[in-house]
């Protein structure tokens, strides 16, 4: 069966994608998935059509840079079986399930049917979280230990159960879903283009850069608005910024969950002033009011580009001296070298992106497979590390840190070429209408992964739809992986390793 096939941030007519009935549906998606490793999910959705039930998939093409559409509807009534495609692609049983709690549709042969979200409006409202069907091993020398829900107060809260014998781990499931937030049915309810910006920047709040701009290449699509060069630059500026300031964050936080303390003062000392430089650019430390549909919150001036130039030469100066002291410790690589290990079959199994993928040698980056924004026309070499463990996991952000400083001057000096384009002159689209019955799909590579947003329209030119994956979808899973057969002792180190999102699974 052919499939719509388009590329990142591009749209479609909704007819132009094949609808077929379930039992073909089920065989094509087997067909683009099954032992196809350059083939992955990027999302996968329902939404109320009329009196159908429109279900659509979207599938990335890493070798071709494709994304391949395909549909399936049914009339929509409660308690409907469809044979569960988790069974043969494992790594579709996130979307399945969410589709289930959403809609009541039940997935025969499923092999993991649980709740993930507890939406206010889910089919089976006596399904919640305080009876959620955990799972259990029996023995006399088993344990469970349950943590959480945690972090309420700081940033969103999560449970981590753990089955053990002894200190080890056997098994440990991890329970989300306590403060869903409704935000993709706010996109809808939503009618005004800032409106929806800011709901953008607020999807995941280390994140206001890469689901800002998903959100971005979408509208931009969707209102037939062309990407200027200098634009596309200031953007993937701010993209690898972000990065640069959450990896090194976490760096200090790695250090912290093994009692070092030089690493800890140091990397979280140079976290500050990049996002310090965020604010000197937009006003706000985490970038919200830079990224904005057609145009910039905030020019990029020439005076920003001298002290730009100045904090990365002196960050860089010092991190690299700090890094290379921290990895060369025998104490520190005692604690990450084979904690928490994970495997390439395990991350191809469940479709995990971003560093998750990478450091297990899955090399999925869509900033190289899927170019968007500087990538399309700027490439570079994707890092993985083969041994999937805490080691990889604090390696990779250290040559992730290193290539972005990279870009990050390659486009300073791009930009001091441009001083005459001018970007931040708004753009009034409040009287133009998006193009109707219309699906854009877009990817861009947050520091955690692989972000893509769909958005959908109607006949009249209005948001019916608007779909949000988070990596972290993804690589939840690939957490709990890792702590199979570890200390339970391992488990913040191996936490902080992945830093996963909380509010991007509680949608």
């Amino acid at each position: 069966m052919v499939a719509c096939v388009i590329k990142n941030g591009e749209s479609t007519s909704i007819v132009n994608i094949p609808t077929v009935d379930y039992q073909d549906f089920y065989k094509a998606v087997i067909e683009l998935l099954k032992d196809k490793p350059h083939c992955h999910c990027i999302n996968y959705f329902a939404y109320r059509n009329s009196y159908d039930l429109k279900f659509i998939i979207c599938i990335a093409n890493d070798d071709s840079g494709e994304i391949q559409l395909l549909s399936h509807t049914i009339i929509y009534s409660a308690q409907i079986e469809l044979m569960s495609l988790s069974k043969e692609i494992f790594a579709l049983h996130f979307f399945e399930r969410e589709i289930s709690e959403n809609f009541g549709i039940i997935f025969t042969n499923h092999p993991w049917p649980k709740p993930i979200r507890y939406a206010f409006d889910r089919a089976d409202k006596e399904k919640n979280i305080y009876n959620y069907p955990f799972f259990k091993i029996e023995g006399e020398a088993i344990h469970e230990v349950g943590v959480g829900p945690i972090h309420a107060g700081v940033i969103e809260p999560g449970h981590f159960r753990f089955q053990c014998n002894g200190e080890y781990v056997h098994h440990l499931e991890i329970q989300l879903g306590w403060q869903h937030r409704g935000i993709e049915q706010l996109f809808i309810k939503k009618n005004k283009l800032i409106q929806r910006n800011i709901l953008a920047e607020s999807i995941a709040g280390d994140t206001v850069v890469g689901h800002t701009l998903a959100f971005v290449f979408n509208m931009e699509s969707l209102y037939e608005i062309k990407e200027s060069k200098k634009l596309s630059l200031v953007r993937t500026l701010a993209l690898e910024l972000e990065r640069i300031a959450v990896h090194v964050g976490d760096l200090s936080a790695l250090c912290t969950d093994i009692a070092y303390q030089l690493g800890y003062n140091v990397f979280g000392a140079l976290r500050t002033p990049v996002i310090n430089h965020f604010q000197l650019w937009c006003g706000n430390r985490f970038a919200k009011g830079l990224i904005r549909t057609g145009y910039s919150g905030y020019e990029f001036t020439e005076e920003l580009s001298i002290k730009f130039q100045k904090m990365l030469e002196e960050f860089e100066i010092k991190y690299i001296e700090m890094a290379e002291e921290m990895f060369s410790l025998p104490s520190v690589m005692s604690r990450f070298e084979k904690t928490g290990e994970t495997t390439l079959e395990q991350m191809q199994l469940i479709g995990a992106v971003g560093m998750a993928a990478r450091n297990a040698g899955l090399k999925r980056d869509s900033r190289t497979t899927h170019p968007f924004a500087y990538f399309k026309n700027e490439k570079f070499e994707t890092e993985t590390l083969p041994s999937g463990d805490v080691y990889a996991r604090a390696k990779l952000r250290d040559l992730e840190i290193k290539s972005s400083l990279k870009i990050v001057k390659n486009i300073i000096k791009e930009l001091n070429t441009k001083k005459e384009e001018i970007i931040n002159q708004r753009i009034d689209l409040e009287d133009k209408k998006m193009l109707p019955n219309t699906i854009s799909v877009s990817i861009t590579e947050g520091w955690r992964g692989e972000i893509c947003h769909c958005a959908i329209t109607n006949s009249e030119s209005e948001l019916i739809h608007y779909k949000i994956k988070d990596p972290s979808v993804h690589n939840w899973l690939a957490l709990a992986l890792a702590l199979r057969e570890n200390e339970i002792s391992d488990f913040p180190v191996n936490n902080k390793s992945y830093d996963l999102s909380y509010c991007g699974h509680d949608l």
